[in-house]
């Protein structure tokens, strides 16, 4: 796999050139906040079910690209569907969210890692092709998986959780067999990317939603080891694609993993400083963020001020817009409208 031709705005930022209009995309930018996307979603018995149709999917996916003048479009589909592969039972429960049955120290792993089954997956590559022959020239298409901490938080507590009480117990009481687990998902990964860009994806993007609140030496063994891996399992595939590393909450943390696992871009939460990181990383490295999505849930002059000095911060440097978590349910429509609008202004 190669690199995409570079004639879209993101991946010409992703191979390192600047601009004073960045590209712009949204994380969760394909969901509830539009209406033809509730309207779609009602047609399905269930989340994964939704996920794991081409048709429905890849709808979803390109139904913002109708809307706004966006740079990318990221494929439809959850960072639990790798679970799911597993026969982990996961359902999503109205109000509540993702649900699995608890997976326990003790148990077999070997019995998860054989279920474990790339065709379950499918249609997730199916979907990417039906995106990719509908989007317009400029636009790319990202794909993504969830990463292993993160995965495996909601497979040992059986659904989201503030603390991952459990998760911590386990890598402490058990971490010979908590790093086998990891280690399972991270070969998983490998493939379900791999997958991902065979069918037609120019950036993978890595997820790792809950980096935050660990010891130094669980970040690395649990956030960075993982991620290294799965990097160096796709370039030993043959994938060059560009991968961008979200590694959310974990502050100043985030310097040592964009410069040890390989990554191309390192997403920033609202929370790190995008000037302390401009001046703290190596010129190659791309950064994306990081505007407070409550912020764009405001809108009006607060918004105006935060998106300039958002791009004032990464200025010099290439820099992908986007937010520092996903956009909320609640954000109006034209919120949005404008903010893409002031991004791509050159004022």
């Amino acid at each position: 796999m190669v690199m995409g031709v570079p004639s879209k705005p993101l991946l010409q930022t992703l191979m390192g050139q600047t601009s004073t209009i960045p590209p712009i995309w949204i994380m969760r930018q394909a969901g509830r906040y539009l209406p033809e996307y509730r309207k779609l979603r009602a047609e399905s018995s269930s989340f994964v079910d939704f996920c794991l149709n081409p048709k429905t999917a890849s709808e979803a996916t390109l139904q913002p690209l109708r809307r706004f003048d966006l740079d990318a479009a990221i494929i439809f589909a959850d960072i639990l569907l790798i679970p799911f592969a597993m026969e982990r039972d996961v359902r999503f429960v109205a109000g509540e969210g993702p649900k699995m049955r608890p997976l326990k120290p003790g148990q077999s792993l070997l019995k998860m890692e054989r279920a474990w089954s790339l065709d379950k997956l499918s249609a997730v590559g199916d979907a990417l092709a039906r995106v990719q022959s509908a989007l317009a020239d400029k636009v790319a298409l990202i794909g993504f998986a969830g990463a292993p901490w993160t995965v495996a938080t909601y497979m040992i507590e059986g659904g989201g959780s503030k603390d991952k009480w459990r998760s911590r117990l386990w890598a402490w009481q058990n971490p010979d067999e908590f790093d086998r687990l990891l280690d399972i998902l991270v070969e998983a990964s490998i493939d379900y990317l791999h997958m991902q860009a065979k069918a037609g994806a120019e950036v993978l993007k890595l997820f790792e939603s809950w980096a935050e609140g660990l010891p130094e030496p669980f970040f690395e063994r649990f956030i960075i080891r993982p991620a290294k891996n799965i990097v160096a399992g796709l370039r030993e595939r043959g994938v060059y694609l560009p991968i961008i590393g979200f590694p959310r909450g974990c502050g100043g943390l985030a310097v040592r993993y964009a410069n040890e696992t390989g990554i191309t871009a390192l997403a920033l939460d609202q929370a790190q400083d995008g000037v302390w990181f401009s001046q703290n990383l190596p010129k190659e490295t791309v950064l994306q963020g990081n505007l407070d999505p409550a912020v764009l849930r405001v809108g009006g002059a607060a918004l105006q001020s935060e998106v300039d000095r958002v791009k004032k911060n990464f200025s010099g440097r290439a820099h992908i817009f986007n937010l520092g978590h996903g956009i909320t349910p609640d954000t109006p429509i034209e919120h949005v409208e404008r903010l893409v609008q002031l991004v791509k202004e050159t004022r």
